[in-house]
């Protein structure tokens, strides 16, 4: 899909699209991607060089400053790591050393610039938060199929993603009586690990594992959408399920509480409320009029235009904080 995106996206830009490769991990390719993304801003005369990932963000900053207005977002990236770990220290103090190369920073949620100035440190440029936004045609309730489950997840199979916490949750419903059942959408390092889980915790026959496919595809195959990750920042998994109307429990942690509210939310690793929140957003979950009211907010607050026009909005703060001209909106 990203392939015919960016041919897409090629077609309609008047400078088209250049793409460079550019390694996951240091080595010795990055020297001459960065070169690539020096001669092609040099030669191209852009006013901005936007950075997203610690990766890409380094590249753009260490472009001249005369180039370009140099914006970074960190997309969680070095802002997984802690200063106690030496490859954290050397990420981290790198991010903090960045800092005199950076014209604004863009975030995509509240958790993630106070994540930044707690790990990295306090930044005086330009900075504004611009939440993920979804396309229109994504501001749509997709029809369960007849033998949707009654609850959904979808994400990879790691232990990071909370799939054992979702797995005791549902052990812990049927104990009382409950014969909810869920599918479990993705794959990742520890998915044989949690069949087994399911296997020894009796669920056998009312969990399925289908693989990885499209979210929209498999809004289909559950009522109730459950994000019990130990960890996130600002998951869109959670934005497109609201955007279709579904029922969203997630984990308190990241930037997932500025999309939920309080109640859809339990402590990450804790079974026995994910369990009790399951219960009450099952007996809620085909209420059409709580459906349309959550698509209707969500299109409010996270449509892609919005998202488009805070960052753009931007560019032009950033510009003329540095005394450059910025170039018309049109």
């Amino acid at each position: 899909m990203a392939e015919r995106q960016l041919r897409e996206l090629a077609d309609r830009l008047a400078h088209g699209v250049r793409r460079i490769a550019m390694p996951r991990l240091p080595g010795a390719g990055d020297a001459a991607a960065i070169k690539a993304v020096r001669t092609h801003a040099r030669e191209r005369g852009f006013h901005v060089a936007h950075g997203h990932g610690a990766k890409g963000g380094l590249y753009a900053r260490l472009l001249p400053a005369r180039t370009a207005a140099r914006i970074y977002t960190a997309h969680g990236g070095s802002l997984h790591y802690q200063w106690r770990s030496p490859s954290g220290a050397l990420f981290l103090a790198t991010e903090r050393l960045l800092l005199a190369r950076t014209d604004g920073l863009v975030f995509v949620c509240d958790y993630e610039r106070a994540a930044f100035a707690d790990r990295i440190g306090r930044f005086s440029g330009p900075q504004v938060v611009a939440h993920n936004g979804l396309p229109e045609e994504e501001f749509a309730p997709v029809p369960l199929r007849d033998d949707a489950a009654e609850v959904l997840f979808i994400g990879e199979m790691r232990l990071l993603k909370g799939v054992d916490v979702l797995l005791a949750a549902l052990a812990l419903l049927h104990a009382q009586g409950s014969t909810v059942r869920a599918v479990l959408v993705g794959d990742g390092p520890d998915r044989a690990r949690f069949q087994e889980q399911a296997r020894q915790l009796g669920l056998n026959d009312h969990v399925l594992f289908p693989g990885p496919m499209p979210a929209r595809e498999a809004f289909a195959l559950g009522r109730v959408m459950v994000v019990p990750s130990r960890a996130e920042s600002f998951p869109y998994v959670v934005l497109e399920a609201l955007a279709a109307g579904k029922p969203v429990i997630a984990s308190d942690i990241g930037g997932i509480p500025e999309m939920l509210a309080r109640e859809h939310l339990v402590p990450p690793g804790d079974a026995p409320r994910l369990a009790e929140a399951l219960a009450v957003a099952l007996r809620q979950a085909d209420d059409d009029e709580r459906t349309m009211a959550r698509i209707a907010a969500m299109r409010e607050r996270f449509a892609l235009a919005r998202m488009a026009d805070r960052i753009t909005g931007f560019y032009h703060t950033a510009l003329t904080k540095r005394g450059a001209a910025a170039p018309d909106a049109a």
